[in-house]
């Protein structure tokens, strides 16, 4: 590896790591390489800064300090105790340990997190008597483990807070989606910025936001804080050409064929406070009304959303039967739009009795979810479901 380059590892929603992977290597990043949650790269320190500004589907960014064979929570410990952490952070700072594993032999995860937590405060004792605190809740520096059966990796946290808190969210209704599993979606799906967009059951808006940032190419990461900004080893110079970078690029706010409605009230109302919060009020329409309902604002375009799933008691009933009204008001209102539905409920293909041209596995936290895709051809998608 080169002089001054640095191992890091992203972290994403499951099935978004293809997506992640394009983005890293669209701004720079060096031997990408997309596994199970995430995808590691590597660059300098002010790709990592990069990363955080720029990526919209990452959680996390980790810088990977070490990894070593370990056999007992004595060499998870030694392991740790051989970095040189006083170099990287302030013994002013706050910490956390988080302990992550994978097919671990050892007993307890978190008998090995204080045994990490012990080796960087041991580590700072040598070097000047005082130890960090301990914050569990808004530490400054996150050091996170992960095991395998045999191997732990331990990374500096380069983020802080995860990087789907965007800080535009005001208002919320019924379990919304993280923003960046949205921006993966979208990303999906294929929309390019000017086409039309819209969410028929929109919620408090997150798609529409998502897609109002990737129209007017705001970064991200634009005006909220970093984790890495506390380290010993942050450039404030290589930051602030960055941030600059990025405000010179971002469009003007002014009106987009993204659209939003939700026959709830209530959702309509959190939309169009979170809009105002992003500065978008006027980038996006937001009105009431029920998706049987809805009309298509163009000839053309792209319908995403995510229904209930109905998780209640009684309603999956409910739901049986929106799903063949939903089918018919798509091919009514609908022919020619390419129309979208993230959901955990795998019956809305057979009781909406349509083919979906595609569907992409993603996970909604723990909550397994298919994106499906149908092609809203007048007449055509009609299928004998055999599913």
């Amino acid at each position: 590896m080169k002089k001054n380059q640095h191992t890091f590892f992203a972290t994403c929603p499951r099935g978004l790591e293809p997506v992640l992977a394009q983005e890293l290597t669209a701004i720079g990043a060096a031997d990408v390489k997309p596994t199970d949650g995430g995808a590691s790269f590597a660059g300098d320190v002010t790709l990592a800064y990069r990363a955080n500004l720029e990526s919209r589907v990452a959680t996390r960014v980790l810088w990977r300090l070490s990894s070593a064979p370990y056999r007992t929570e004595d060499d998870i410990y030694k392991a740790a105790f051989a970095l040189p952490w006083p170099s990287w952070f302030d013994v002013g700072r706050t910490m956390m340990v988080k302990v992550t594993a994978v097919k671990c032999p050892l007993k307890s995860l978190e008998f090995i997190t204080l045994r990490i937590k012990d080796a960087v405060c041991d580590r700072f004792r040598n070097a000047g008597g005082t130890r960090p605190s301990i914050d569990t809740r808004e530490p400054d520096v996150r050091i996170h483990a992960y095991l395998t059966a045999t191997e732990c990796q331990i990374y500096l946290d380069t983020s802080g807070a995860a990087l789907f808190q965007r800080g535009h969210r005001k208002a919320s209704v019924d379990a919304p989606l993280r923003e960046n599993l949205a921006a993966g979606i979208i990303k999906l799906t294929g929309w390019q910025p000017g086409a039309p967009l819209l969410d028929p059951m929109c919620g408090s808006g997150t798609f529409l936001i998502e897609a109002a940032l990737i129209a007017l190419d705001i970064a991200p990461g634009s005006g909220r804080a970093f984790a890495f900004e506390k380290l010993k080893n942050f450039d404030a110079a290589a930051w602030k050409i960055l941030q600059e970078q990025a405000k010179k690029r971002a469009k003007p706010a002014s009106p987009l064929p993204i659209f939003g409605s939700d026959s709830d009230m209530r959702a309509v109302r959190a939309a169009r406070q979170n809009l105002e919060a992003a500065g978008f009020s006027n980038v996006v329409q937001v009105r009431q009304a029920d998706i049987l309902e809805a009309e298509a604002p163009a000839p053309q375009g792209i319908l995403l959303t995510n229904p209930p799933y109905g998780v209640r008691i009684g309603e999956e009933e409910q739901l049986a039967e929106l799903y063949p009204q939903l089918a018919a008001a798509l091919k009514r209102n609908f022919a020619g739009w390419n129309a979208f539905f993230l959901t955990s409920d795998n019956r809305l293909p057979k009781l909406m009795r349509l083919a979906p041209s595609r569907k992409t596995p993603l996970f909604n936290g723990a909550l397994e979810c298919r994106l499906y895709e149908f092609k809203m051809v007048a007449g055509s998608n009609r299928k004998t479901v055999n599913e």
